[in-house]
């Protein structure tokens, strides 16, 4: 199979299912921006991290695949098979959150993005997922979308602001807090 196919040429690409729609539309920005998420994650996993955070990385990683599936299927052909993702995904998410929150400290501050390159690649996984859920909540807004995409995104984005903590707080990075200036 080659990689390059020429369909695209001309600012078009297909859905699952074979309908094929422009490359801005919000359905391929949707699933695009679910596709740099992935990226994201990858970059956080080839870091030297534990190996407990690393698997569970990989899981998610399959989980955007399973999103981004659900989102590029053409919805005009709603029997089509494919994996979802299921209220345990995000069940899953949130033990981790709250196993991770038991040792870190406290927040009483908004805490700003970096401390080092392993948590800042965190931040900007947790953005591009912010993203990617407002690009599938516009989705939702003009077709069906699962909602436990839409949360399973949302829990996404917690985990990985929780997960840049838990790993300051084991690379010994400082977590710098914002402290408002020019208050009236």
């Amino acid at each position: 199979m080659k990689v390059y196919t020429k369909t695209g040429d001309t600012g078009e690409t297909s859905l699952f299912g074979g309908k094929r729609v422009k490359k801005y539309n919000v359905r391929i920005e949707a699933y695009g921006t679910s596709d740099e998420l992935n990226s994201w994650i990858g970059l956080i996993i080839s870091q030297s991290i534990h190996e407990d955070h690393k698997s569970l990385l990989i899981e998610v990683q399959d989980r955007i695949f399973t999103l981004g599936a659900q989102l590029a299927a053409d919805p005009d052909k709603p029997k089509l098979k494919m994996p979802r993702i299921k209220q345990e995904d995000i069940l899953l998410l949130e033990e981790r959150i709250d196993k991770m929150d038991e040792d870190l400290p406290e927040m009483t501050k908004f805490t700003l993005p970096g401390g080092n390159t392993i948590v800042s690649y965190c931040h900007l996984a947790r953005c591009v997922c912010r993203r990617c859920e407002r690009r599938v909540i516009e989705l939702a807004d003009q077709a069906e979308v699962e909602p436990l995409v839409i949360q399973y995104l949302n829990r996404l984005s917690d985990y990985l602001f929780v997960l840049g903590r838990k790993l300051a707080q084991e690379t010994n990075a400082s977590e710098v807090f914002w402290e408002p200036k020019n208050v009236n």
